[in-house]
């Protein structure tokens, strides 16, 4: 795990080059290397993690002197390629795995050693013969890799920041990628926030020759899913449990490669519940559990966490967090995410990241189980909805949805308040639910999928200048897939590498900690395709991750799990109506937003509404991370 970064063309200027090389130091404190050549330099910061010795540095070139690479990453199967090269004839001075890549590199090619690579990875490889480089980024999105070109150079990096330091960079906002984020908390697709940069989307391969560049997809989500649609297994679920426990096992085993200290983030939720009952299982010693929790119960999860820790025998640490930790966190978060980022759960995430990285240089987590089983609550609003439609019809759901918006809201908020027992109370209450169900019945499958990843329903709202939203990802493409589905594979392509893996990504590495996400293993995805939805989701439409439940119920009582899912969040819209108040308030002075392109008046409009009890954390946490983000970039508008 490292910050990697590279500049081709004849403008180089070394000492440019070399403060983007410093701008991720944070990401590999072990150690610093550079490789140029004519119109060409290459730099690593290391983080290591496997083979320690001098033989793991980089950037590093190969035995025959044609490639030179620079990695960011783990190649997990890197003892098995090995033993296959070894084979063929290759011998190797130590055991890493970038010595291992570019053996793969020199015997089968690219494109056939990214085939064989198990892991998760962002390279940038020069080719000395054909004069071209290569950029590669693992299948799910784990590693970042963004780029800049201008038709005769181009720049590459772990993250934009450290391309802010080429002198050509066009660093102009991009209206697209602000109007993404106002929607999806994140700037989505392979745009970045700033003009002239981008991101290389997952499972993709990028050749630069002669001042062109070419992007092919070497995997994708989409072939896997039309994949495992072809080859569905039967609904048989303790088979595809014995299955998927299998594969579990081996994904978990070969995450535990590492010649330093490691340790797994527990929440206490099924996830990562599943991920520390196999690393137990398998790891030898009592596995090093971490979590963090809040004084506020609501929010708290540390007791379900102390409670697995205890059944399975782990070595288990917990930190409970006070607003204050909190406070003094939020500036840092433009820094650590170089990107306007608004998914609150980025700060116990860091702060998580922070107190493992006391005792552990890796940790496992939990990070993939709701997009490929169906964890989230969208997808079972999507099973209702399409169960609805195909019952009702066109015509008849339209009439429901008239039926259900004609109720008036005191009447169904005193009917759940009497007859449900408050069920559905607070923000988000029956009435709410019922009038998002019809207006969800009225819809296509993209359109409820919009609505419900939405932070701001219609980004113009909050931008002065508003744009298209032509980043935004429409599951109607899956279409052979049902209404839940398409919505995981959309999530697999967009919410996973955008939001969930930018997230642990920035948070880990802003420690030099190195995340490991077993349920990500690219084998286990693709095998998660050909289970039938009826082992993922309930017939009632309420549960998910039903085969991984039995899984999980074969090493933890179903009692300890019992519960409503949480999700990895924090008290962070009371925090704003309380001791973080006078820092947002700060932050949403009318002249500072109109100054940074918003509508300073609907920004104060919905801010009055969150302090009078609305939950509009959302929509305000958007504001609040764009203006922070403007104060440490400066990006110009």
């Amino acid at each position: 795990m490292c910050g990697i970064a590279g500049w081709l063309g004849q403008s180089i200027d070394l000492a440019v080059a070399r403060q983007m090389s410093q701008a991720v130091a944070h990401r590999g404190p072990d150690g610093a290397g550079e490789w140029t050549a004519d119109g060409v330099w290459l730099a690593q910061r290391r983080l290591a993690i496997v083979d320690l010795s001098p033989a793991g540095r980089q950037p590093m070139v190969s035995p025959s002197g044609r490639y030179v690479i620079t990695f960011n990453g783990e190649v997990y199967n890197a003892p098995e390629l090995a033993s296959e090269l070894a084979g063929k004839g290759f011998s190797f001075r130590g055991h890493s795995d970038t010595e291992v890549m570019l053996a793969a590199i020199e015997a089968w090619g690219v494109d056939g050693a990214l085939q064989r690579f198990n892991g998760m990875f962002a390279f940038g490889l020069w080719d000395c013969a054909e004069r071209t480089l290569y950029l590669a980024r693992d299948r799910l999105g784990e590693k970042p890799l963004y780029f800049a070109e201008n038709g005769r150079e181009i720049a590459f990096a772990s993250e934009l920041g450290a391309l802010w330091q080429v002198p050509w960079l066009d660093k102009r906002v991009d209206p697209a990628a602000l109007t993404g984020y106002f929607r999806s908390l994140c700037v989505p697709g392979t745009a970045s926030i700033v003009r002239g940069a981008r991101k290389l989307a997952a499972g993709t391969l990028l050749k630069w020759t002669a001042g062109r560049a070419d992007i092919s997809a070497y995997w994708s989500v989409a072939v896997a899913a039309r994949n495992g649609l072809a080859s569905r297994m039967p609904a048989d679920m303790e088979a595809a449990a014995d299955e998927l426990e299998s594969l579990l096992v081996d994904a978990v085993k070969i995450r535990l490669r590492a010649d330093v200290p490691y340790g797994a983030f527990l929440s206490g939720g099924l996830d990562s519940s599943l991920v520390v009952a196999l690393m137990q299982k398998n790891g030898g010693d009592p596995a090093r559990t971490f979590t963090i929790g809040f004084a506020e119960r609501s929010h708290d999860e540390s007791p379900h966490a102390r409670a697995v820790a205890a059944h399975l025998g782990t070595n288990h640490q917990e930190r409970i967090l006070s607003p204050g930790e909190v406070i003094d966190l939020v500036p840092e978060i433009a820094r650590i995410h170089d990107e306007p980022f608004a998914d609150s759960s980025s700060i116990p995430t860091t702060l998580l990241a922070r107190f493992a990285r006391e005792q552990v240089t890796v940790a496992l987590s939990g990070d993939g189980g709701d997009e490929l089983f169906g964890g989230y609550p969208r997808y079972f609003w999507a099973e209702r909805i399409q169960r609805t439609r195909r019952r009702l019809g066109t015509p008849g759901s339209r009439m429901a949805a008239g039926l259900l918006r004609s109720l008036p809201a005191a009447w169904l908020d005193g009917l759940d308040s009497l007859v449900l027992g408050k069920r559905f109370g607070g923000a988000n209450g029956l009435s709410d639910r019922v009038y998002r169900f019809a207006d969800y019945l009225r819809c296509s499958p993209g359109d409820v999928y919009r609505e419900i990843i939405s932070a701001w329903k219609n980004p113009a709202e909050v931008m002065a200048a508003g744009s298209s939203d032509a980043l935004l990802a429409d599951p109607a493409r899956h279409a052979p897939l049902g209404w839940a589905e398409s919505m995981m594979a959309i999530d697999q392509e967009r919410f996973l590498p955008d939001d969930v893996l930018t997230k642990m990504d920035r948070a880990t590495m802003a420690v030099a900690l190195e995340g490991r996400a077993p349920l990500l293993d690219h084998r286990l995805v693709e095998w998660a395709w050909r289970v039938p939805p009826e082992l993922k989701l309930s017939p009632q439409g309420d549960l998910g991750k039903l085969v991984m439940r039995k899984v999980l119920y074969r090493h933890v009582p179903q009692a300890l799990m019992e519960r409503p899912k949480m999700g990895f969040g924090m008290p962070i819209g009371v925090w704003l109506r309380g001791p973080l108040k006078p820092w947002a308030e700060d932050m949403l002075q009318a002249r500072r937003l109109a100054e940074l392109g918003l509508q300073a008046e609907r920004v104060q409009r919905v801010w009055q509404a969150h302090l009078a009890g609305e939950n509009r954390l959302a929509e305000i946490w958007t504001v609040l991370m764009w203006v922070q983000w403007q104060e440490k970039w400066q990006a110009t508008l």
